[in-house]
């Protein structure tokens, strides 16, 4: 794999602390020690619908760096896990705020390949706000890897 216009390859993964999403980073981190690329390991967060508050709310209760740092731990604990502690690999954490649907592709721009679980969260929230992997398969710039969670999950 050689990098998009002759830079060093780049893999994106996006990780939402799913099964699927630690699986998908491990394949990205597989990928990347066969091919000498970087993964940049991409979480997305935001407010959630709930915490939008009707009339004032307390400061605390819109603290954005509780939602970040929780993202940033969760992202912390998935490279931790996919990640053997003799590996090569470079992998850089990166939180970003926002769509994770967005942010994945704004990530991916320039990337050789984005690697994405075949689930997120799922239930009534992914069917009401449509499936990120879905999206990112119709609209990224790079090719793009689905990969399935352990099923004995």
């Amino acid at each position: 794999m050689s990098g998009q216009n002759g830079t060093h390859p780049r893999i994106v993964a996006g990780v939402d602390g799913s099964p699927s999403s630690l699986a998908a980073l491990r394949w990205a981190v597989q990928q990347a020690g066969l091919t000498g690329a970087t993964v940049d390991a991409v979480i997305a967060w935001h407010y959630p619908v709930l915490a939008v508050p009707v009339g004032p709310a307390p400061a605390a209760m819109l603290d954005t760096a509780d939602f970040e740092k929780a993202a940033d731990e969760a992202l912390t604990d998935a490279i931790r896990a996919a990640v053997e502690s003799s590996s090569d690999v470079r992998v850089r954490a990166q939180v970003k705020e926002g769509n994770a649907a967005q942010v994945l592709l704004d990530a991916a721009q320039g990337a050789d390949l984005l690697v994405v679980g075949s689930r997120g969260h799922g239930g009534f929230a992914e069917a009401l706000l449509g499936s990120v992997s879905q999206h990112c398969v119709h609209h990224a710039p790079c090719a793009v890897v689905i990969v399935r969670g352990d099923r004995a999950r």
